[in-house]
Order: structure tokens, then sequence, then C-alpha cells
């Protein structure tokens, strides 16, 4: 593990890194974002962004997706894969967001993984994104093999145990942002197959660069 001074350099470094960070994702409306993340699973971001545009023309209000039949939300999500699930669960949290919060996308962690297809990571992002709420910690993919990495956490892979140290450790304030500088720290440097450690910002702060 590392120090909490350690832990503050690496949190100041990768943010003065990615002044820029945030959702990679395009939307307008809250539960847009809520939508493009539930299409997001098992598919890119990239990918989702393509797809999207013409899904929230055909369907532009939340009133829309809950009359939808789903076997044309399925056309129009097909290149997402999973796309049968991904369009139930799309229709059905429209009907439950309009049944149950009056059409808007709750601001509360129990709330939000009530609804179909969200989990934490989903949520987290939501409350992060769209509410700003301070700790709101999102643990993908890369969060988890960097947060391993630069040794935030020792050899954790399961997401729910990472996110709860990564609220210890994190500012509150900055938890938000910090998880999406590890998602461009991810895609630009800290790669899967071979991280470049000879670009890294951190090298100097990260247990798998010192060995």
């Amino acid at each position: 593990m590392r120090t909490q001074e350690q832990v503050g350099e690496i949190v100041r470094l990768l943010l003065a890194e990615y002044p820029e960070a945030g959702c990679t994702l395009d939307y307008d409306k809250a539960y847009e974002l809520l939508f493009s993340v539930r299409l997001a699973a098992q598919c890119t971001d990239e990918r989702v962004n393509l797809i999207t545009p013409a899904l929230f023309a055909r369907f532009p209000t939340l009133e829309a997706f809950a009359e939808a039949d789903v076997e044309e939300v399925e056309r129009y999500v097909h290149a997402c894969g999973f796309f049968r699930a991904k369009a139930r669960d799309i229709v059905a949290c429209a009907q439950m967001l309009l049944e149950k919060h009056g059409g808007r996308v709750p601001d509360t962690m129990e709330e939000l993984t009530a609804l179909p297809g969200v989990g934490r990571k989903t949520a987290n992002l939501i409350l992060g994104d769209v509410y700003r709420v301070p700790g709101s910690t999102v643990v993908d993919t890369h969060c988890i093999r960097l947060s391993n990495r630069m040794g935030l956490v020792d050899d954790v892979k399961d997401p729910v145990k990472i996110e709860m140290a990564l609220r210890r450790l994190l500012p509150p304030e900055k938890s938000s942002d910090f998880c999406h500088c590890l998602v461009l720290h991810g895609r630009a440097v800290c790669d899967a197959r071979k991280p470049a450690c000879e670009r890294c910002c951190v090298r100097h702060l990260c247990r798998h660069f010192s060995g």
C-alpha cells in the first residue's frame, strides 16, 4: 500500500496530467448518460458515441423510451453487443424513472442501483458527474488495473472492495475526477499488456515500476 502522502502526490500528478479529464460518453440529459453507460458495458465509449445520436433522435424524451418497442431499440443498439439485454433494461429503466421518480434520475446509491441494469459503477458515475457527490468512485477495468499496479490496493480484483479502499484513500472532492484520470492514463500510458512506464508521470510512486 502507498502512504497517504504518496497517494496525495499520485492524485495531484494525475489531475495535473489530465486537467480536462471527464466522462468520455456524449450526453445532454442525465438519463442519456444512464443509458449510455448501460450500452458501454463490454463495449467501447467510442462505439457507444457513434450509436447514441440516432437512438436519442428516435426516442427524444424519457416518455418515448418508456413507450418504445424493445425490438426497435434493439435495432439501434445492436452494434453495442448484448443488445437484447441492454434494450430491455433501457426501456424498463425509463418506465421506472417515470413511475417511481417523476422522470428524474435519482441521486442516491440505493435508488440508482434499484434501477434495471444499474450497478455501483454506473451509480457512482451518475453521482459524480451529474450530481457532483463527494466520494463518488467509479471502478472500471482501468481503475482495477491501475489501482493494483500503483499499490493503492494490494492484489484486489473485487470492484466493491476497491471502491471502498479508494473511498478511504482519496480526497472525497477529487475522487470522481481522479477515476476519470485513471481511465485516460490507462488508455494512453498504463496499457493492460505493456505499460509505458518511461512515459508515466507517477512511475516514481508506482509499485509496479519500482518492482
